[in-house]
């Protein structure tokens, strides 16, 4: 298995890609290539004696930037980064590609350069989320803002090919997020998907409110892009919000220090569990490979947990399968 890491993406790169990679190399049973320009990355490897042996570097000498145009711009920058990276799995040289870099370009990217997969209407992106009953992803995660029925109907078929296959999860059950738990509840959106919904051929439990994605009432849940990226990004910063308040109050006066001594590994287990750089990145499905989204201000273990989805997706066989569903389904179709 090869697993292509864009070098020269993010806001610390080169630099949290080359030593993700570099840990990822280290334990995982996979030839990790790092696209990017070779003096910049070699300035953060050990020599080549101290290197593990699955690790190379592919040469690029462009930077497709983060406020770069990804509609006008990707598709030209031919030897940046980016897209020798998504080149590589589009010839089949490599399985997959991770990159923290410009979210946009990677989307055109794997739209244009690895075509999607017959009978998907759109790719959407599975973003991890955690719940009291473990990991999930909600889909769309942010690449398409103005959905169609058919749409929604699609992303909760592909997200639960994904949870089976890449997450282990046995018959993963599907939510639609929405404002009710009753099928008349929601917009015309909502409606319309959650009739062709029970019509897949997937585990699919109805209408979720906000709250069903944390309580665990589904590991997939099914959103149009716009309400999914929101979601997604409020609970990040919510996240982020309560363990910082939390680490004040810890740190404010005797008292404070008494307990955040006393909890001890509690705090660091809690602090572990709601930290994004573990859960990685987020694959996009529906097209011919597996390209993996990590958070521009992601760091070395992000990228190294990005790396660990890649591997995870590549493993599980995810894209043969979806082809094998969506085939089926045009089969039924006609």
């Amino acid at each position: 298995m090869v697993i292509v890491v864009d070098a020269m993406g993010g806001d610390f790169a080169p630099q949290a890609a080359v030593r993700g990679a570099l840990a990822s190399a280290e334990r995982l049973p996979a030839q990790i290539v790092l696209v990017g320009r070779p003096q910049e990355i070699e300035k953060h490897l050990p020599a080549s004696a101290q290197r593990p042996a699955n690790l190379q570097i592919v040469a690029a000498n462009d930077v497709i930037q983060m406020e770069a145009d990804p509609t006008r711009g990707a598709l030209r920058r031919q030897d940046a980064s980016l897209f020798v990276a998504v080149d590589m799995v589009r010839r089949q040289e490599a399985q997959a590609i991770v990159s923290a870099g410009n979210s946009g370009a990677l989307l055109t990217l794997a739209h244009t350069q690895l075509g999607v997969i017959e009978g998907v209407r759109r790719p959407g992106i599975a973003a991890p989320m955690i719940s009291q009953r473990g990991p999930g992803v909600i889909i769309d995660g942010g690449a398409n803002a103005d959905c169609q029925p058919i749409h929604l109907a699609q992303f909760g078929l592909m997200g639960s090919i994904y949870a089976e296959y890449a997450l282990d999860i046995e018959e993963p059950r599907v939510g639609l997020l929405s404002i009710g738990s009753e099928p008349s509840k929601g917009n015309s959106l909502t409606r319309g998907a959650f009739d062709m919904l029970t019509e897949m051929p997937i585990n699919f439990v109805g209408n979720i409110e906000a709250d069903g994605i944390f309580n665990g009432q589904a590991d997939v849940t099914v959103a149009d892009g716009f309400v999914g990226n929101v979601a997604l990004k409020t609970a990040e910063a919510m996240a982020h919000f309560l363990m910082g308040d939390l680490h004040n109050c810890l740190c404010d006066g005797l008292s404070g220090k008494v307990a955040a001594l006393l909890l001890g590994n509690k705090l660091g287990s809690l602090r572990q569990r709601y930290d994004y750089a573990n859960y990685g990145g987020a694959p996009l499905l529906g097209v011919q490979g597996i390209a993996v989204f990590s958070h521009g201000r992601s760091d070395e273990r992000a990228i190294a947990s990005a790396i660990c989805v890649a591997h995870r997706a590549a493993e599980g066989g995810v894209v043969e399968h979806l082809r094998q569903a969506c085939r089926q389904l045009v089969v039924e179709a006609n």
